[in-house]
This record gives C-alpha cells, sequence and structure tokens, in this order.
C-alpha cells in the first residue's frame, strides 16, 4: 500500500468499471455532479493560463467522465489511476480527435519519473487514499512552478453524514454501499492545512451541492466541495 492507492479502494473501483459511463448506474451521482464542477475547474483554468496552452494531468480519473469532459474543452489531458479496469474503459469510451491519454498508473509514478504538470485535478479521491499528506505531497511533486491544483472532495460534517453516507448508500442507494468512510472526509480546513503543508497556496473554495436544474457551486462547503490552490 503507498500514501495514494489502498488495494480495497483499487478492487472497489475496478468492479464498478464496467457501469461507469452507465448515467443511471452506480455512478449517477458523478455524472449528476459533473457538469458543474468541470465547469468551475475550466474557469479557474482560463482565468490561471489565459495565453497558454496547459498540460492537465487528472489523478484518480477513473473512467474518464472529469478527464473526458475536460478534454472536450480543448485541453491537453492525461488521466490516470491506480485501477486497471476504469482506465480500460476510459480509453474504450474516448472518442478520436481529443488530447486525451489514459494510463494505469500511481502518482508518485509519474513523480518517480520527473513529469510536470501545469494543472492536477483530484476529484472525489482525497478521501480514498491511505494517507491524505503523502498523496498531496506527491501531486505537489508533480505541479509544475506556479501550476493550479484543484480537488473535490466531502466535508467531515454532520450534514455529509447524513446525506453523502447513510442517504446516498443505505436510503436512495444512488452509491454501493461501504464507497465512503466519513471518517476519511477532510473539512475544508482541513484540507487547506493539508494544503500548505505540501508547500500549495489555497487561493479558492466553493460548496457543490444538487439543485432544480442539476449540480451548482458556490454557497457554503457543507457537503460537497472543491477547492483550489497554487503552486
Amino acid at each position: 500500500m503507498t500514501a495514494t492507492a489502498a488495494p480495497a479502494e483499487i478492487a472497489r473501483f475496478d468492479a464498478l468499471a464496467a457501469d461507469w459511463w452507465n448515467p443511471t448506474g452506480p455512478m449517477r451521482p458523478l455524472h449528476a455532479m459533473n457538469p458543474a464542477r468541470v465547469a468551475w475547474i475550466v474557469a479557474r483554468i482560463t482565468a490561471a493560463f489565459p495565453d497558454a496552452d496547459p498540460r492537465l494531468l487528472d489523478v484518480g480519473c477513473g473512467a474518464g467522465l472529469a478527464a473526458e469532459a475536460l478534454a472536450r474543452h480543448g485541453l491537453d489531458v492525461t488521466g490516470i489511476d491506480a485501477a486497471a479496469a476504469p482506465i480500460a474503459a476510459a480509453a474504450a469510451h474516448a472518442p478520436p480527435g481529443l488530447r486525451l491519454a489514459y494510463r494505469c498508473a500511481a502518482p508518485e509514478t509519474l513523480a518517480g519519473e520527473g513529469r510536470r504538470y501545469d494543472i492536477i485535478t483530484a476529484l472525489e479521491v482525497i478521501e480514498h487514499v491511505p494517507d491524505p499528506a503523502g498523496f498531496l505531497d506527491v501531486l505537489a511533486r508533480l505541479l509544475a512552478p506556479g501550476g493550479l491544483v484543484v480537488l473535490s472532495t466531502l466535508a467531515r460534517t454532520p450534514a455529509a453524514f447524513l446525506t453523502a453516507k447513510l442517504g446516498a448508500e443505505y436510503v436512495l442507494r444512488l452509491l454501493p454501499a461501504g464507497t465512503h468512510d466519513w471518517r476519511r472526509f477532510l473539512t475544508p480546513a482541513e484540507l487547506a492545512r493539508l494544503l500548505r503543508g505540501a508547500g500549495l497556496r489555497p487561493t479558492e473554495v466553493t460548496g457543490l451541492a444538487p439543485s432544480a436544474r442539476g449540480w451548482k457551486t458556490g454557497g457554503a462547503p457543507r457537503v460537497n466541495y472543491l477547492m483550489a490552490a497554487r503552486g
């Protein structure tokens, strides 16, 4: 086991690979939130790199929901995941013509190869890693100077326990039971502190919540949220 991947988590997401792109399947919450989170990320990228063509690494990309959407915005995207089956599903789903590549690898492997990226995204990932501080240290090593990191995750709040854990997994059955361990959720203050410990500077945080027209960003980070940081 490393700081960035636990065998049990790899096995869990391997088992979901065949249904990852089914919008009414076990990944339907990710399908629902993906347009809002991708729009927020793209706006931050546009502001940070107005005259550049940055390279983006999507860590823990799964079967490519966010990676493919980001590539459709014209970005040069590499998606990596430690689980082989989702990477195979991502590659099979990827349409031609996009600057989009996938690799079954842990981020520390790429860091050991000396690779650097202008933007790193890790969406719904850090709550699944065994060592969040070590995970962020690896991301900092992969980030080019002045680069942008964006993470999305869940806050360890009573509201998150009721909705994202009990409600989503056991009442509404939106997610497979056992998908999340509420004890691994990080409050925004905790995540910001870990980012600073990795040498990154948190710059912005926003809530991510369902609305009448789908998910939207904005408001307090009571359950799901996104946080941006600079290198």
